[in-house]
This record gives structure tokens, sequence and C-alpha cells, in this order.
């Protein structure tokens, strides 16, 4: 009688062991199922009443890539808020052209510095010139890159790594060169450009494609280890952009112009500029693309090939 007392008492106690065991688990749960609900009404009330965008004009911003097309857009803009630009390109005629455009438009007089940001050293030693001449950089915008566009079997090795080392190794040198800064002062914003590219597989773009998923990946992974620290206050956001006109996408076919055509540098821009000073993580432009894309990955893999295909947009070999 002694022993099966025993045994329900144990029998009791290791029910209750596992009621606390489990009890935390489920309090974590219940309190993700609240923050998911109140993020959820936060963006559908977002879409009603947008964020104000934050004032930028004591913030010293650095474009790579500044030289011409969408970087020299981004620029102006920012001129035009009466930033500090500090203007990065490897072509020194085209970066001063920005910078008399951005005189000429009276905004403030913008700093250049030619740099050839796939060389590590070299990002690293004018950075250090733009420390001591100009100040610490608060808001990145890594935007320089290229884009080959033809079959795989068709790109030399010496284009593939120039790929990898302009659109994705450039932007671990400038993080080294400025994160520590931004992450000692507790203030900065990182604007990284992916494209649709990033989004989706496109031919005749693997390369490029394949990049510009690493930029979307570093991102992601860079915000959340920011993250880590609990009072973080610098933000991340990656673009996604449509092919732009800009000269770099030389062959684009489009079988919806009215719905999905090239994009005006200039527009592009301004939407990068916005989605940075509201504080948006990820878009694509058309914003509407990366809603597109989540609701086809959830299709089964060949019910998600027959979609893309339907809007049959891309480009053609330039070879």
């Amino acid at each position: 009688m002694e022993i099966k007392t025993e045994n329900r008492q144990q029998t009791k106690r290791s029910l209750q062991q596992q009621i606390l065991d489990v009890a935390p688990v489920v309090l974590d749960f219940v309190i993700l199922i609240v923050q998911v609900f109140y993020y959820i009404i936060e963006a559908t009330f977002r879409l009603f009443k947008p964020v104000d965008p934050e004032p930028v004009k004591e913030e010293l911003v650095l474009v790579t890539g500044a030289g011409h097309g969408i970087g020299r857009e981004i620029a102006l803009q920012y001129a035009s808020e009466g930033c500090t630009l500090v203007l990065w390109d490897v072509n020194q005629k085209g970066n001063e052209e920005t910078a008399k455009l951005i005189e000429k438009s009276g905004g403030p007089k913008a700093h250049t510095y030619t740099c050839d940001v796939s060389d590590r050293q070299n990002v690293l030693s004018v950075a250090e010139k733009v420390k001591q001449e100009v100040g610490d950089v608060t808001i990145l915008i890594n935007n320089a890159g290229i884009m080959p566009t033809h079959p795989l079997e068709k790109h030399t090795e010496a284009e593939i790594r120039k790929i990898t080392d302009i659109n994705v190794l450039a932007h671990f040198w400038t993080l080294e060169a400025f994160l520590p800064a931004m992450k000692k002062n507790n203030h900065g914003h990182i604007v990284s450009l992916s494209s649709i590219a990033g989004v989706v597989g496109i031919p005749n773009l693997v390369p490029y494609t394949a990049s510009k998923f690493a930029v979307r990946g570093y991102m992601e992974a860079l915000m959340d280890e920011l993250n880590w620290n609990p009072y973080n206050q610098i933000k991340t956001t990656t673009i996604c952009p449509f092919m732009v006109n800009t000269g770099l996408c030389k062959k684009p076919y489009v079988k919806f112009e009215k719905m999905l055509n090239l994009l005006d540098p200039k527009t592009v821009a301004e939407k990068i500029m916005y989605a940075q000073r509201t504080g948006v993580m990820e878009c694509t432009i058309p914003s509407y693309l990366l809603k597109v894309n989540h609701l086809t990955r959830l299709l089964p893999a060949k019910a998600a090939l027959k979609v893309k295909a339907f809007f049959d947009s891309g480009v053609h070999s330039d070879l």
C-alpha cells in the first residue's frame, strides 16, 4: 500500500515537472502569437497611414557607383534634402559630373573620391580619407554593380569573378570600413541594392542573379546579427528594383509593357530614399512584385514556373 502511494506521488511530481517544463514554451508561443497579430494590424494600419519620412539633413551619406545611373540620381535626391554627400566611383569623370550637378541644383558641396570598390585595400584606404576629411558615414548606400547579360557558358571565369567582386564582396569591404563607427555611435543605416534578379532567377543573368540573391541573404543575416543588441539603432534596407533604364539592360523584353516596363532612374532613386527614410527593411520596385513572389513561392514548383513564364520578362543576350 505504501509503495502504491509513493508511486502515485512520484507520478504526480513527474506530471507537475512536465507542466513546469512546458509552461515557458507555451508562454513564449502565446507571446509570439500576440506579437504576430500586433504587427499584422500595424502593417494594415500603415497601408492607410504611412510612416512619416525621417529627416536626413544632418546625415553623412556615402553612395557607391555615384558617377551615373541610379547612383547619380540617389546622390541628387539626398542632396535635395541638404545631406552631406560622399560620392564614390571608379570613373572619376562621371563622379565629378555628379558633384557638379549637385552644385548646379543648389545642393551642398559633394565630396568625390575615386575608388574601386572591388579592391578591399583601396576601399579601406579611401574610407580612412573620408573619415579624416569629412567624418563618419551614417548612411551607406551600396549601389555599385555590373550586369553582363549572356548564357552561363558564355561567361568567362574573369567575368564571373568580377561580378562577384563588385556586386557582393565590395559590400563586405564597405561594411568593414564604416560599420564599426556606426556601432560605436549606435546610429546608422545600410542600404544595399539587390535586384528583381535577386528575388527570382532570370536567364542570361545566372552569375548576376547569384550575386543579387547573395546581397539579400547577407542583408537579412546582418539585420538579425545587429539586432542581437537589444538597443540597436542601426537599420538596414534592401532594394530590389525591376529593370531600370540606365543602359545596363541592353536588350530587355517585357510582355506586359503597360503594367511592368523599364523603370526611370530618378523614380527609382526617389523610392530608395523614401524606403530608407521610412525604415523599410526590404522592398521591390514596384512594391507589389515582392508580394507576388511570396505568393508564387507557396505554389508547387511546376505551377510557379508557369506563373513566371506567363509574365515572360527578362533580357536577351548581349553577345
